[in-house]
């Protein structure tokens, strides 16, 4: 009789948990991966999804595609509801999956700092769901502003506010900049797109807090340039439908993003374990539950200090490091061999594309701005992709984006059906849906691409 192979279940497959599941291939466990979506993505070109820039399919991959040759892989397509740690088995759905090492890496989601009720009003970047509805937003902007005689409402629909500085904040002001002055002008008659207003607002004193002080600077500056308002040491107090709140001023707004915060995944509640202002389990140098070294914690869930006394960041580098590292100390455990020592972080460089021609990116001492920071910053995501398909689609896209001024990913899709109580007899008429799918359809036929969703 052949022993009982160790079974390692992976719970989410960001970075973190599909890395750990590659990096297990040739370990002697079984390994079960489970997601509630059937696909992983590249989280950092989410931005130029939601600004029309690149289809969803450009930056996802099918988990079982990814994982398809890999014999002790299986996938599962499953919510987990909870952990059960003291009978090691994870409640997916209808099933109960039984474990003897548990990875969890589900992530982290939007943050409104006890303003749930603001998630409606403003959405936050996180999933390729997130993208979506934020790129019917921005579109429908300029469509309902086409619509109305209202020179006051004409202004509040084109006002796009961005709430956070970080580098999505930065990103997607930067991007919406860019349709709005570039993509969309020729393409209007009752209403002129360069007059849409950016605005990026951060509650610190600078941009990108993460950067070193001259490429922050760098990026401010280029943003201004590209004539997006960035306002600095202002708080937001609320948000709503018409606009959003600062603690001395009002500003109406058509559409509000939000990119100002995070918080795990209801991990710590499943596992009983200490967390975290943001919800993120505390984990030790192995990255393990302290007091159950059966389970790992990785990526944005995991709150990390590691051997060098480093709080790793949430990043995608860093998720992928503690994947791999998780799979090599259960490697070890398994195969009887040593086990790694601490987890040690390595920086590999921090990069945020500001715009066209326009990037900061810092590696060690350094520093890279302008055109040669922003065809590093395109050279670095492309080859970070999955798949050769998906680097070549997404290179030619940004070259044609490039050449051309062009978003080709320009479709409204998913949503109810808008009110549009501001137009009057003189406004024509909101195309329905099929027509501006048909009209998108012809637009993406004749540049050669296609939104497959």
């Amino acid at each position: 009789m052949t022993a009982r192979r160790p079974k390692v279940v992976i719970v989410g497959a960001g970075f973190g948990g599909l890395t750990a599941a590659q990096s297990l291939a040739r370990a002697p466990v079984d390994v079960t991966i489970i997601d509630r979506h059937n696909f992983h993505y590249f989280q950092p070109l989410l931005y130029q999804v939601a600004t029309a820039a690149l289809s969803p399919a450009d930056i996802a991959w099918p988990i079982r595609s990814i994982l398809r040759r890999q014999k002790n892989a299986t996938v599962l397509l499953a919510d987990v509801t909870g952990i059960d740690a003291q009978a090691r088995i994870v409640q997916a759905g209808p099933l109960s999956v039984p474990y003897d090492y548990l990875v969890v890496a589900t992530g982290a989601t939007h943050s409104y700092f006890g303003h749930p009720e603001w998630a409606s009003v403003a959405p936050g970047l996180k999933q390729i769901e997130d993208a979506t509805v934020i790129r019917r937003k921005i579109l429908l902007a300029f469509e309902h502003a086409e619509l109305t005689d209202d020179a006051d409402e004409q202004r509040r629909l084109l006002t796009f506010v961005v709430v956070g500085g970080g580098p999505t904040g930065v990103e997607m002001a930067g991007a919406i900049a860019e349709v709005a002055h570039h993509a969309l002008p020729s393409e209007f008659r009752r209403i002129d797109p360069h007059s849409a207003r950016v605005i990026l607002i951060e509650a610190g004193p600078r941009l990108l807090p993460a950067f070193p002080e001259d490429l922050a600077a760098y990026a401010q500056k280029s943003l201004e340039r590209m004539g997006v308002e960035v306002r600095t040491n202002a708080r937001v107090t609320d948000c709503t439908e018409t606009g959003v709140d600062l603690e001395e001023s009002r500003i109406a707004a058509g559409t509000v993003i939000w990119a100002a915060g995070v918080v795990a995944s209801p991990a710590a509640e499943w596992l009983g374990a200490e967390h975290d202002r943001a919800e993120r389990v505390k984990v030790d140098v192995h990255l393990k539950v302290p007091g159950r070294p059966e389970i790992f914690v990785i990526g944005d869930t995991a709150s990390v200090v590691d051997a060098e006394g480093k709080t790793v960041p949430g990043i995608a580098p860093a998720a992928k490091q503690m994947g791999r590292y998780v799979a090599d100390v259960i490697a070890a455990a398994v195969g009887n061999g040593t086990e790694p020592g601490p987890f040690r972080y390595r920086h590999q460089g921090d990069l945020a594309t500001v715009g066209r021609k326009a990037a900061v990116v810092k590696l060690d001492s350094l520093h890279l701005t302008g055109f040669i920071g922003w065809l590093f910053w395109g050279i670095a995501h492309v080859y970070f992709l999955i798949g050769l398909r998906n680097r070549a689609v997404v290179a030619f896209t940004w070259l044609w984006n490039y050449l051309t001024y062009q978003r080709g990913a320009r479709l409204i899709t998913d949503g109810p059906a808008e009110q549009n109580t501001a137009r009057d007899e003189k406004a024509r008429p909101l195309p329905t849906s099929v027509e501006v799918s048909r009209g998108a359809d012809r637009e993406q036929r004749r540049s050669g691409r296609a939104d497959w969703r």
